[in-house]
């Protein structure tokens, strides 16, 4: 119940506990010290994370070199590339994928990676931009589209990957992947290569709005005992949060978790010690710790593995690189964020703007988007039909809370689109659980 408890109210399950008993993930700053006791296996896990901002070198010490950083993003790319199958960068107008493409595109790669970009709705569209780029540097281009009303092969594809994702994952947009594959059956076996997995050497500013919150934390989440009252589209409960918290971790109150999964437990106290423990610390270090060894590698990051994982794909991540984390975690702040302006990855910035023009402080915040709501809507009886399959949840408030859930989603509530993105939750978490091969061998 402890993994399915973070995954109710938290949206993910914090390293290196899993949604499995007795598997475990070391991730970033984690480690296992393993020994025997009364001839029992003990494994004791801490956690303390490596790549503090105080660590790093002074600026007359050290000076970002562009050459360096796309020889080594390169050559991160292709230690892990098999080259006997096809490679696909998934790629964007952002600033991790662009490094990557830049760095294979100087080494002579265009002919050997294709750029994919995921189309979505509206002004956060980077599709047109990826192609402009990938036309610029030489490489082959393709949009990948989103799918709302689904047909038998899409839903055929969905249960493939529910059946082979070794992990449960929350992230919103988990369901465009398995239907990609419907578009670019190539897919299968690839290599994909991906930009995440830089967030904790580079540092991840607080945005204002979570500056705000983590001051009012702590003095608002003494009222965590709400939680038990409050209905999760409540405009109180981000009130009651735990600093940690802040840094995208929601989900269910306590109240529709411990009704919806009787034997869940309140996850508030371990966010109180995550949050404690890091009080004195500096904000930029704060998030940068829970954020990317939490949020980021658990749900997104989680989402792109599941996927490869589903596929049989070789999943591959340059920014993990040993050696680029280690250059980048000696890199002073002030190639790599603003304080003020809290922008982010500026050596990145630099880079592209010098050699791409892209100029990604002009483009902003862009980011993937994907209509779950209208994915809700237009399959809402496969998903109630999901939901009512899954032996996990007390049916009778599950029904309850999901209609009162679509009713918030369906109006102006300040709350409505995270409404739709607690129902999408509860589907994800079911049909994963009705359908994985690991938990049904």
């Amino acid at each position: 119940m402890h993994g399915l408890s973070f995954l109710l109210q938290s949206g993910v399950v914090p390293p290196p506990k899993t949604a499995y008993q007795d598997i475990y993930i070391v991730g970033i700053g984690d480690e296992a010290q393993v020994g025997t006791k009364n001839d029992k296996v003990q494994v004791t896990f801490s956690h303390q994370f490596p790549f503090m901002n105080a660590n790093r070198l002074a600026s007359d010490e050290m000076q970002p070199d562009e050459v360096v950083i796309l020889q080594m993003l390169a050559e991160a790319t292709q230690s892990r590339i098999d080259e006997s199958k096809p490679s696909y960068l998934f790629h964007s107008a952002g600033k991790d994928s662009n490094s990557i493409a830049l760095a294979l595109a100087e080494a002579g790669w265009q002919h050997t990676v294709t750029l994919l970009t995921h189309k979505s709705k509206g002004k956060a569209d980077e599709s047109e931009i990826s192609a402009k780029i990938a036309k610029q540097l030489g490489f082959k281009h393709q949009i990948l589209y989103e799918v709302d009303q689904l047909q038998i092969e899409h839903h055929q594809a969905i249960e493939d990957y529910f059946i082979h994702a070794p992990f449960p994952c929350t992230d919103n947009v988990t369901l465009a992947y398995p239907l990609y594959v419907q578009q670019l059956p190539e897919l299968r076996g690839a290599n994909i290569i991906d930009g995440g997995g830089n967030d904790s050497y580079m540092a991840t500013p607080p945005t204002r709005r979570e500056a705000h919150n983590v001051l009012l934390s702590k003095v608002m989440h003494r009222a965590s005992f709400l939680r038990q009252f409050t209905p999760s589209e409540s405009s109180f409960l981000p009130l009651i949060r735990t600093s940690a918290e802040c840094f995208g971790i929601n989900g269910l109150s306590f109240m529709d978790a411990e009704k919806v999964l009787p034997d869940a437990i309140n996850v508030y106290p371990h966010w109180k010690q995550e949050s404690h423990l890091r009080k004195d610390w500096d904000l930029f270090d704060f998030k940068t710790d829970v954020y990317s060894t939490r949020t980021i590698a658990e749900v997104h990051i989680r989402k792109a593995r599941n996927f490869s994982d589903s596929i049989s794909s070789n999943f591959v991540l340059p920014f993990a690189n040993q050696h680029v984390a280690e250059y980048f975690s000696k890199v002073p702040e002030e190639y790599l964020f603003d304080r003020k302006a809290l922008h982010n990855k500026i050596i990145l910035r630099r880079m592209l703007k010098n050699r791409l023009a892209l100029d990604s402080d002009k483009l902003g915040k862009m980011g993937f988007s994907y209509d779950s709501h209208s994915m809700i809507l237009q399959n809402w009886v496969g998903i109630l039909n999901e939901l009512q399959a899954c032996p996990l949840w007390e049916q009778t408030y599950l029904m309850k809370m999901i209609m009162r859930l679509k009713k918030t989603m369906q109006t102006h509530h300040k709350y409505a689109e995270f409404s739709g993105r607690l129902i999408y939750r509860m589907y994800l978490l079911s049909a994963w659980y009705n359908k994985n091969r690991y938990l049904n061998a």
